[in-house]
């Protein structure tokens, strides 16, 4: 299974009284569409899953399945059991995604920073899962950061297609690709580095930059796989101060930039608080310049 490309980890909007808005959550999946974006991740981390109850994420399942027929859907499968991670697997599969974006459990701090237990957990999810998997590293959220050989190990399981490797490292990434298998997806989460780690051989990345600048975005990918490698770069340098802002800002901040770009960002799930005047004043500066390219 490939999975190459721009791949949007969707926001989950929010109404006034904190509901899911899924009216607003459709027109932005239709106006990704109308971009160019043909692959979605539902209920992953950009679109706040630790917020959202079980029976949320289902219906965001079916929500997107409806409003994106025809494009590839993976689902955010994030728990800390393998029992509640394949129920999650299991709610997407009757969706037709096509694969589960599986996170390291991290609650329970030093047995989950074993690489023994890391493997034991996903090689226990992969057997039982009925779609592929890909692994979920995110060391700047769950503090811990598996180890590119534990990776490696994990690979050679056949229901195991790839990672999500949301570290900026840059050396990291030129060891996952140089040292996986041909055909194992190395997908990046760190916007910013899109195009440095499209030139290092990655299949693609699960961008958050994408929910606010879907164009600007596909324009570093299309670009870099067309052999236009000073265009790739060009379009990322264009992108580069406001493709931090979640990083930067929170969810909160990402979803102000929708506002601005004209998507559906509103408001993000308490405990995570609004953005001040001057938050709002600083991403309005950073895409400025983005908005004339969209």
């Amino acid at each position: 299974m490939q999975l190459n490309g721009v791949i949007a980890p969707v926001c989950t909007p929010f109404e006034g009284n904190g509901e899911v808005h899924f009216d607003a959550l459709r027109q932005n999946i239709a106006k990704y569409i109308d971009a160019g974006l043909k692959k979605f991740v539902v209920a992953g981390s950009t679109g706040e899953a630790p917020l959202l109850s079980g029976t949320e994420k289902r219906q965001l399942f079916q929500c997107v399945r409806e409003a994106a027929d025809g494009c590839v859907l993976i689902a955010g499968t994030g728990a800390e059991s393998v029992k509640e991670t394949l129920a999650l697997v299991h709610q997407a599969t009757a969706f037709d995604y096509k694969a589960g974006l599986v996170l390291t459990p991290h609650f329970y701090r030093s047995q989950m920073s074993r690489p023994g237990t890391q493997a034991e957990f996903f090689r226990s999810v992969a057997d039982s899962s009925p779609i592929p998997i890909l692994i979920y590293n995110f060391p700047q959220m769950t503090g811990i950061d598996l180890l590119p050989e534990t990776i490696m190990q994990l690979s050679e399981h056949p229901n195991i297609v790839g990672v999500k490797e949301s570290s900026p490292d840059l050396d990291r990434i030129r060891k996952l690709t140089s040292s996986l298998p041909v055909g194992f997806n190395v997908i990046v989460g760190a916007s910013p580095k899109f195009h440095e780690s499209l030139c290092l051989g990655v299949n693609g990345g699960i961008v958050a930059i994408a929910n606010a600048a879907p164009r600007s975005t596909l324009q570093v990918y299309d670009r870099y796989q067309l052999g236009d490698v000073a265009g790739s770069r060009t379009a990322q340098n264009k992108l580069t101060d406001a493709a931090g802002v979640a990083a930067r800002y929170g969810i909160q901040g990402l979803k102000y930039a929708m506002d601005l770009m004209g998507y559906f960002g509103g408001p993000s799930r308490l405990p995570l608080l609004p953005l001040n005047d001057e938050q709002k004043a600083e991403i309005e500066l950073l895409f400025s310049n983005v908005r004339q390219e969209e």
